[in-house]
This record gives C-alpha cells, structure tokens and sequence, in this order.
C-alpha cells in the first residue's frame, strides 16, 4: 500500500467514523458503485485521477450514481476527491469504506466476524459450492443469487450484503482470502481484532477465557475467535493475529528440533 493510500485511507475511515445515519443500504450502495467503477476503465480513470478536480468528481457521481442516498454519495465523492497511489487501491479503499460502513450500520452488536468464519468454513469445506461462488468465470449476479439461497436464511442480512459483495467483485483475490480480510476489518471497525487459533481440540471454556484475558491485555482490544480444529499439530496452540504469528504447537517443536539436529 502506498503512502498516499495510507493518508487517504486515514481520512475516509475518519469520514465514516463521524457520520451520523449510517445505514446497511449506504454501505450496499457504496459497494454496489465501487462495482459498478471498477466494471468502467474510463470511469475509474477520471475517479482515480489526481489532475481532476473534486468538484468535476463530484458532480460526475451525481450524475452516474444519483439513486445513493445522501451518505453514500458523500463517501463516495470524498473517496474520489482524495489522492491515491493507484487505480487498484482506489477500489480496495471504495470497498473498504462500504464494508466499514456495513458493519457501522450494525453497532457492532451483530456477529458479523463470526458469520463470516463459518460462511469461510462452509466454502472451504465443499469444493463444489467454493468453485461456484469462487471462481472468476460466471455471471457475477447469479453468484450473488447463489449466496442468498444457500445462506440467505443462516447469516445476518449484513454478513449477507458483504459476501454477495466479494462473490461479484473478486478482482484475483481467493473467496477465502476475501472473507478473512472482510472480518479483520469488521472487526476493527467495531475496536476489536481477530485472532485465528488453530488447536488440535475444541478449546474448553476456561482455556478460551484465558486465552481471551491475554489477546485483550497485550492488543488493548477485545479479541474475536477463530477456532481452527487440526489434529496435525498435536497439541498446543497456533495463534494469529494479523501479520502477528505466535507459534506453540507441539508440531513446530518437532519440526525445529528435527532443523537443529540437522544442522
């Protein structure tokens, strides 16, 4: 990510933060332009292009997206006012803001992160549904058909808007991918981090408080859970968060121990 996407990224996260009325709708319609923008080369030139003054962007979103309502447009238009460091970033910020706003909408009271977890768990454990909602090739509109008839009535109708998103808008990215990082920034948006902890058995109650207790005091935030069963690590604990990776397992001594006798 470049500095002028990282400065851009700042402001409209701030933007969004200050908003009053945010609605699940404002956050669809900004994903549903962000398509629409990305579906143009000649639109996403202009939109992109720091030469362009805000008031012409402005006014050309008014024009081409005039059924958002007030929060999206005025998102968007901010978004498209700012400087980016490529036309790609761009879009990754356009989705970004409307994911950010989806879960804003909610108040952080719904469980969206942990939606997304098992919607990721569902397509990762069936090749078949993960090929037709993950793959590039096909209609993007009947994926997002596919999304409501299969986990329409299981997921919140945020968690819904979201993954019809991605399922539409890949742009090269892996569904699974595309799912992990829409929860981390969930997450975040709501002052909360997601740690993936693979185990090689369900944690029990007083394991996971513990674990909870320890996230908390050294991230300052309260932690999200998601627990990966795998018995190949044997036992101990796997924990990421973010970049962040804190290897336990008995598996990973096993495997140093084998390096150093080795060497």
């Amino acid at each position: 990510m470049g500095s002028a996407t990282r400065t851009a990224l700042a402001a409209a996260k701030q933007d969004l933060a200050a908003r009053k009325g945010v609605t699940l709708a404002s956050g669809e319609q900004l994903l549903s332009a962000g398509r629409a923008i990305e579906g143009s080369a000649q639109l996403r030139a202009v939109l992109a292009d720091p030469a362009v003054e805000a008031f012409e962007k402005s006014a050309l979103i008014t024009s081409i997206f005039g059924a958002l309502d007030a929060t999206a447009s005025a998102l968007l238009s901010d978004l498209a006012s700012a400087r980016w460091s490529t036309r790609a970033e761009f879009l990754d910020g356009i989705e970004e803001i409307g994911i950010r706003a989806i879960a804003q909408s909610a108040g952080g009271k719904a469980s969206i992160e942990r939606e997304l977890f098992e919607v990721e768990r569902a397509v990762a454990s069936d090749a078949e549904l993960e090929l037709a909602i993950g793959s590039t090739l096909g209609d993007t509109t009947q994926k997002a058909a596919l999304v409501d008839r299969l986990l329409g009535s299981l997921i919140s109708a945020a968690t819904a808007a979201i993954v019809r998103h991605l399922v539409q808008s890949p742009r090269g990215r892996r569904i699974g991918e595309l799912l992990r990082s829409a929860a981390d920034l969930v997450a975040d948006a709501n002052g909360r981090i997601v740690a993936t902890v693979t185990s090689a058995a369900p944690l029990s109650a007083a394991h996971e408080k513990k674990l909870v207790q320890t996230l908390t005091a050294r991230y300052e935030r309260t932690p999200i859970l998601n627990v990966v069963i795998d018995d190949r690590i044997l036992g101990g604990l796997r924990v990421q968060v973010g970049d962040e990776v804190v290897d336990g397992t008995i598996a990973s001594r096993l495997a140093d121990l084998r390096l150093q006798l080795a060497g």
